[in-house]
């Protein structure tokens, strides 16, 4: 296999000292492909830019939310206090509470956020852990659905089989493989372009079905699917009818109001280096924003010497 192309550089007082390959595919608004940049269409675990296909499978069996709660059902929350209460509230809905709840107990993902609860004397918990939001959904899910709750995260599982089963139909492809999130639930194996895809149908679906749920819940509440403070927040709130997910090992994924749509995917799995290309991607396919400054801003990160600016992390001049 040829070696994926260099997608992001990181320069330091004028020298490139690092680099990170990769792949990203673009869907026009017709959903035909428009922009790619190494194998795009090898499969890849999204990880939690799994969670808006999962959280469509759960309406589809019953889930009764909407607005802010199904936004922390589809998203990867930051641990700060209202995202806590918020999935105590899917919890409580459901006669349930946290010690039902099988994701591990973690920090908030906010590191501000973290040292607060940590001063406080706060120890890690299942409900700070940045998955609480789908695991609390995942049971609300079974509650509704009749099914059993100790075993929801067996892939085997009525729930889990609804879930594959809404992956490969909004991706349009079978799932390659099957793992373990790192939550605890089972991870579905897509291309990017298919997730390009399923991310394209959430947007384009028709006011009010689960798909367009979904989709809307995260684009009025992006804090919820986030964070106050977090990069996808930013870019849904600059960019008018965007939905944006991320996921771990350097994925994201994306769609406009309009139908176009894209993926990235970092080999070495460097967050660093995402959001530059997502920045990147949304531009080359022309998508324009409310707030350019946001984006102008987001499409490089910083570096320091000491405390002057000595270079930053960009796109690479050939990415696409």
């Amino acid at each position: 296999m040829s070696a994926a192309p260099v997608l992001v550089e990181v320069e330091r007082s004028g020298f490139v000292e690092s680099r990170h390959r990769g792949s990203a595919v673009g869907l026009a608004a017709d959903g035909t492909v428009a922009v790619t940049a190494g194998t795009p269409d090898e499969p890849i675990f999204p990880r939690s830019a799994n969670k808006p296909m999962q959280a469509v499978a759960m309406v589809r069996n019953g889930l009764p939310l909407d607005g802010e709660l199904l936004a922390i059902a589809a998203g990867s929350h930051s641990g700060e206090d209202f995202h806590v209460e918020g999935a105590e509230r899917i919890l409580a809905s459901v006669g349930l509470s946290a010690a039902d709840l099988r994701c591990p107990a973690q920090w908030p993902l906010d590191q501000e956020v973290a040292l607060a609860v940590a001063r406080t004397g706060e120890d890690r918990s299942r409900l700070r852990m940045n998955c609480s939001g789908k695991h609390a959904a995942m049971l609300a899910t079974c509650v509704a659905a009749g099914w059993s709750t100790a075993d929801y995260l067996d892939p085997g599982h009525p729930l889990q089989v609804a879930s594959r089963e809404a992956v490969e139909e909004l991706a349009g492809e079978k799932v390659a493989a099957t793992g373990v999130d790192g939550c605890g639930a089972p991870l579905f194996a897509i291309s990017a372009t298919g997730v390009a895809r399923a991310f394209r149908a959430l947007v384009t679906a028709v006011p009010g079905t689960p798909e367009r749920r979904v989709a809307d819940a995260m684009r009025a509440h992006p804090a919820w699917t986030s964070g106050t403070r977090r990069e996808e927040r930013r870019l849904m709130d600059a960019v008018p009818g965007l939905l944006v997910k991320c996921g771990a090992e350097g994925v994201d994924a994306f769609a406009h109001r309009d139908g176009r749509a894209g993926v990235i995917k970092i080999d070495d799995g460097a967050m660093r280096a995402r959001t530059p290309v997502t920045v990147a991607l949304i531009r080359a396919l022309g998508v324009e924003a409310a707030d350019e400054a946001v984006l102008t801003e987001l499409a490089t990160v910083p570096l320091y010497g000491g405390e002057a600016r000595v270079g930053e992390i960009r796109v690479a001049p050939d990415a696409f």
